[in-house]
């Protein structure tokens, strides 16, 4: 199904919003047909009458916000007032909070803040539809030419306001993934199929993604890098820290596929090289138990002078429960290569119980990285046609040194995150989310 049929208004046609959005390259209310889907919840309650042009899974998504707001307010002021919701017994005034209700506090405070956007978004909506009725009502029955056309001249800007409120509280309704959107990543690039051809594509890829940090003032630091004997890429991994790192780098993960002629042959070579996008865990979220982590150290091996093969650098690093290991020799000391295994080692482990999460939840999804074949494609650089294709969107751009020196990637990173969200939008108005 494209993209540009994700909406639809039910009982007949409106004016598209005239605000900027995420959905702004496509009409707002395209159509789009929708199976037939049995009632099987309660209508929402009469309050919420206004909004009729919201799927009935939307208004009952309203409702249960609207409710979980009554909550959340009527939880927080049994905790400011002493009473802990379960007994009437009163605390002194300045009786410090127990650790577990200061926690508490703070998490519902957070929510309440949440909630209040969208119950303030709702009541704004009802006021502008309540003046979009009252125009049209003065159009059409006002004994008045004059306050008629007045009215007349009103009513299209007023329908637009109501759009884009709607608008915004469709979005506002749109879950964050796992709350991840603001967070650093773990960047991990290998080489996969294609022998030296891919190493060097590879390394090219890695240096994609520090070029475009830079241009977004990120902060990108090397965390490990493997060569193999001729120069080319094994694998490398960065951390990458900065304002929406993890919203336009997270669609990188897969198999990124290139074409082109090597120096040294005049055939068309296809390899591959793998990408895997993991969000950086927080420590209020996510912890490693020392108890399930095993270390080895032992001599770093390779190119490094004088220190390498001389002391026991190199640290090797086992989560137990799920046997995931990782290895660093970067750095002289010993406790720094720990550091950095230790960074990249929660991440996946973080990233693996998300998955897991995500798959209690009904969202299966494939793994990242895959087998690294060149099948298994998301993206092909085509050299010899100046070409970068995205196949999951089928959006091509000219321009493969500006894609290289990280020009480029913005633009796929934003056109991703508008199909992102507007199939998650289809799925919002469906009730499948």
């Amino acid at each position: 199904m494209p993209v540009s049929c994700v909406l639809r208004r039910l009982g007949g046609t409106r004016r598209t919003a005239t605000t900027t959005s995420a959905f702004s390259h496509v009409p707002f209310w395209p159509c789009i047909r929708r199976r037939p889907r049995p009632q099987t919840r309660a209508p929402p309650s009469k309050s919420w009458s206004l909004f009729s042009t919201f799927t009935p899974a939307v208004l009952t998504r309203l409702d249960q916000m609207r409710q979980r707001y009554a909550q959340v307010e009527k939880e927080l002021s049994a905790l400011h007032t002493g009473n802990d919701g379960g007994t009437h017994q009163q605390h002194e005034p300045h009786q410090h909070h127990s650790a577990a209700n200061t926690t508490r506090l703070a998490a519902l405070s957070k929510e309440l803040s949440e909630l209040s956007d969208l119950v303030e978004l709702t009541q704004d909506l009802e006021k502008h539809r309540s003046n979009v009725r009252f125009l049209e009502e003065t159009v059409k029955g006002d004994p008045d030419p004059d306050m008629a056309a007045m009215a007349k001249e009103d009513v299209g800007s007023a329908r637009d306001a109501v759009t884009a409120l709607e608008e915004k509280i469709l979005r506002q309704l749109l879950p964050k993934e796992l709350k991840n959107d603001d967070r650093g990543v773990i960047l991990e690039v290998r080489a996969g199929t294609g022998g030296d051809e891919a190493s060097l594509f590879a390394g090219e890829m890695f240096d994609m993604y520090e070029r475009f940090a830079a241009r977004q003032n990120w902060r990108f630091e090397i965390l490990n890098v493997s060569k193999n004997e001729f120069g080319g890429l094994k694998e490398a991994a960065a951390a990458v820290q900065g304002h929406m790192a993890y919203p336009l780098l997270k669609f990188e993960s897969g198999v990124h596929r290139v074409q082109r002629v090597p120096v040294n042959d005049s055939r068309l070579h296809t390899s591959a090289a793998t990408v895997a996008v993991l969000p950086e865990p927080q420590d209020v979220d996510f912890k490693l138990d020392a108890r399930d982590l095993k270390f080895d150290v032992y001599r770093a091996s390779g190119a490094g002078g004088q220190h390498v093969n001389t002391t026991e650098s190199a640290v090797r690093v086992t989560h137990t429960p799920t046997g995931l290991v990782v290895s660093i020799q970067d750095e002289r000391s010993q406790h720094k290569n720990k550091d950095k295994a230790i960074k990249i080692l929660r991440a996946r482990v973080y990233e693996m119980e998300q998955a897991r999460v995500m798959a209690a939840q009904a969202s299966a999804r494939k793994s990242q990285v895959g087998s690294g074949d060149r099948s298994e494609r998301i993206r092909t650089y085509n050299f010899s046609q100046d070409r970068v294709t995205d196949h999951r969107i089928s959006l091509s751009k000219h321009g493969i040194d500006r894609m290289m020196d990280g020009d480029l990637l913005g633009e796929f990173g934003e056109a991703l995150r508008s199909a992102e969200e507007a199939e998650r939008l289809r799925l919002l108005l469906e009730g499948e989310i």
